[in-house]
């Protein structure tokens, strides 16, 4: 455990979370280590191991982070929207993902990774929010589709949170890939995050 208050620990391990999150918008999962995340922080790279001791405990924080800002986001608007269509409702969700385009990235590409390479505690930390993720859906559709029977709602929530892992894969595609989808000669239309979950979130909800 790190010395200093635990607004300094804290300070830190965002400091360390910040840093990766950087780096990740020019490199990959791959190339970034934890002496390029040490780089490009304000204290040395050993001091990094009191903290996280591998690369993927940074990126479950910085995924981490990211859930609790999606669900951060769809509380509020239970806070402030009482009543919703199933249109408006799948149009809020689709938006909410939209807004979070790195948390579908690193789930899609690195989560196995990430798990495997991540110290019991820190990934318990992880499930906790990921948990309360899929409440925070479950409480969406008890208040915006009281109706909606359990079993519709526990078949959205189980096929809504597994449809995730793949919608950065569908809507972010590189200059590679589309000249080799093409060259294959399949006719994919690429669709938008919002496109995609909301397409999705009507067809779970019936019509």
């Amino acid at each position: 455990m790190p010395k200093g208050s635990p607004e300094l620990t804290e300070a830190r391990r965002e400091e360390i979370i910040n840093a990766c999150e950087k780096l990740y918008q020019t490199m990959s999962f791959k190339e970034i280590t934890i002496k390029e995340i040490g780089s490009a922080t304000s204290f040395t790279r050993t001091s990094i191991y009191n903290y996280f001791q591998t690369k993927e405990e940074i990126f479950l924080a910085l995924l981490k982070r990211e859930y609790e800002l999606w669900i951060g986001s769809l509380k509020q608007t239970m806070k402030q929207v009482d009543t919703m269509t199933k249109e408006a409702f799948a149009s809020m969700l689709a938006h909410s993902l939209e807004k979070r385009a790195q948390l579908l990235k690193i789930m899609s590409m690195n989560h196995y990774d990430m798990e495997t390479g991540s110290r019991p505690e820190h990934l318990a930390a992880f499930k906790a929010a990921y948990g309360e993720s899929i409440r925070t859906v479950g409480a969406c559709l008890d208040r915006y589709f009281p109706d909606m029977p359990d079993g519709q709602k526990q078949d959205f929530i189980y096929t809504f949170f597994p449809f995730m892992f793949g919608i950065y894969p569908y809507t972010y595609v590189t200059e590679k890939q589309r000249t080799a989808m093409e060259a294959a000669g399949v006719n994919y239309v690429f669709m938008t995050i919002y496109e995609i979950t909301y397409n999705c979130v009507r067809k779970l909800l019936g019509d």
